[in-house]
């Protein structure tokens, strides 16, 4: 709450001789706000203040004072360089806008089937960078069927979620995203190099599925399979989890056959025809 006052402050300072932070010069604030906002997302780099000057036409002054802001409010972040990009904030108001998604409408119903047919939990990821965020969570319980956890994080190279997600991305993209990534070793099975982890990939996009083999937890697995959009891309996954007493060797080829069976129905609901 004690952010707020500065927030404005620094908005009305930055339209100061160009109309004030009220009538027409507040509206022209919003829109040179927005406008850094998507310049930052489309660049395929972060930007120093000079080149979000020149993009926007902004005077640099201007541009400071603006990214000043949305950096105190976590909009954007900014490196060692001093250039900025896009910050975690947008991930979290993704997090309160997703049950209005396609993708969450289209799937909660197959994720309930999953959880009743198998009697395993059933989770939908998306992913983050190197970690992968859960938008649905569907349990079975004694006496409540149904308990949601939306923004969970894990990291996506030990997730059955993230290997299928990570399964997606071009080995350019694999090796910008984990160039110089600091693996954690959590279990005897956790997966600890890149080169590990591509050997782990392949036989991902070969079978069309992925386990976390206790690879997070121990005594805990996790198969998952990838939902396509219409394009043909990984935009998430769906999986079933479940102790190794419930998610026992032999329930594996049901399992996995299972999740690969609802994520293709979700995959054509949205629009996937291959």
């Amino acid at each position: 709450m004690s952010q707020q006052p500065e927030s404005k402050s620094a908005c009305a300072g930055a339209g100061e001789g160009q109309g004030g932070s009220e009538g027409q010069g507040g509206i022209q604030i919003i829109h040179r706000v927005l406008d850094i906002i998507e310049i930052l997302a489309h660049s395929e780099k972060p930007l120093g203040p000079t080149g979000i000057a020149q993009e926007t036409g902004l005077n640099k002054s201007t541009v400071h004072r603006l990214l000043a802001t949305l950096h105190l409010r976590g909009y954007v972040e900014k490196n060692e360089d001093g250039a900025y990009y896009l910050g975690a904030k947008f991930i979290e108001l993704a997090g309160c806008y997703i049950d209005s998604l396609e993708l969450s409408a289209e799937a909660r119903p197959y994720l309930s089937q999953l959880t009743g047919d198998l009697n395993l939990t059933a989770h939908l990821g998306i992913l983050d960078k190197t970690e992968v965020i859960y938008v649905e969570r569907l349990d079975t319980l004694p006496t409540k069927r149904i308990d949601c956890q939306i923004g969970y994080r894990v990291p996506a190279s030990c997730s059955s979620l993230g290997k299928c997600l990570l399964a997606g991305l071009s080995s350019d993209e694999l090796e910008e995203t984990y160039g110089d990534y600091a693996f954690v070793r959590y279990t005897p099975q956790t997966i600890t190099s890149l080169s590990d982890l591509r050997r782990h990939l392949r036989q991902v996009r070969s079978q069309g599925w992925a386990l976390d083999n206790c690879e997070y937890q121990e005594e805990h697995r996790c198969i998952a399979a990838p939902i396509y959009d219409y394009r043909g891309t990984v935009i998430a996954a769906i999986s079933a989890s479940g102790s190794t007493n419930r998610l026992t060797d032999q329930c594996v080829p049901t399992v996995s056959t299972a999740v690969k069976g609802y994520a293709a129905r979700i995959s054509r609901r949205l629009g996937y025809v291959g």
